[in-house]
């Protein structure tokens, strides 16, 4: 068996596509333009290619994008004004707060000081309360983006067993918490669970999001299981993601590869969270296909 390739490349430009007609309709029926703030302190050099490659795929898409810069020794103080000021212009629909943040400023402090219905990214302890208990929230970009390849490979979850190696805030609970919403059977792992291999093995779907090169076995898999790749890693090869892409491949009946799989529909995610931001602060029906 050779897995499928699942393309997370093309999906995104797809999703893009959609996003982009569905702003230009916003504009031509209503007059509005979705606005995307994006935050950065400091000059983390990874951080920055980010933010331009979030500032370029949003003017794309016919939305305003509203980059703000603050030096690496900015007071926590001066970055909870600026976002204080985001959150009251009537122009910035959504606001996203480049991470990580310099050692000195709170992070959950500065999460948690952006506006619920702005909140593009889905990290505040309010959205997150809404999307595990089932409420209609802003939901994180990367677990969205999993979903939606997911549902677009299989059709229906119900019923299915998934696991998810990794507890972070950022994917693996929200992950779960979105698998879960899709009345899949689900099981939360990570690095310290025991018989993690008999573990996996279970699983229809696995989504790997731990941060360990390559962690994830062939002989973890069960035949034709769906394995979606979290994992961006830096070696000596270049970039590779949780799983074992070779190995997996001769066992899985579909895989995401990294590059190429979850990544690029991040930000396309972004986007659609920015649009339906957007729409509901517009008293406007949620964009169609872009949220849960």
């Amino acid at each position: 068996m050779v897995a499928t390739r699942i393309d997370g490349k093309a999906f995104a430009a797809t999703l893009r596509e959609k996003i982009g007609g569905q702003v230009a309709a916003l504009k031509d029926e209503h007059g509005i333009t979705p606005g995307l703030a994006v935050v950065l302190v400091g000059d983390d050099p990874a951080s920055q290619v980010y933010v331009a490659s979030k500032g370029k795929q949003t003017k794309a898409a016919g939305m305003n994008s509203y980059e703000h810069r603050l030096s690496a020794d900015a007071s926590q103080a001066e970055l909870l004004a600026l976002i204080g000021r985001l959150n009251a212009d009537s122009a910035v629909h959504g606001i996203l707060v480049q991470l990580p943040l310099p050692d000195h400023i709170d992070e959950a402090e500065v999460i948690n000081a952006i506006a619920v219905k702005k909140d593009v990214d889905g990290f505040t302890i309010a959205n997150t309360g809404r999307l595990t208990t089932g409420q209609r929230a802003m939901v994180p970009c990367t677990p969205l983006g999993c979903l939606m390849l997911l549902r677009d490979q299989l059709g229906d979850l119900s019923g299915k067993n998934a696991v998810v190696i990794g507890r972070s805030n950022i994917v693996g609970k929200p992950m779960a918490a979105l698998l879960l919403a899709d009345s899949a059977t689900v099981t939360i792992a990570h690095s310290r669970t025991k018989n993690l291999p008999e573990v996996v093995r279970r699983a229809d779907i696995v989504v790997a999001a731990v941060g360990r090169p390559q962690m994830v076995k062939g002989e973890w898999i069960k035949p034709g299981a769906t394995v979606i790749d979290v994992g961006i890693n830096r070696t000596d090869d270049g970039l590779v993601g949780d799983v074992d892409y070779d190995s997996v491949a001769e066992v899985a009946g579909a895989i995401t590869p990294v590059p190429g799989g979850v990544g690029p529909m991040t930000i396309a995610c972004l986007l659609a969270n920015t649009l339906t931001a957007c729409c509901r602060a517009n008293g406007l029906p949620d964009p169609a296909g872009l949220s849960l």
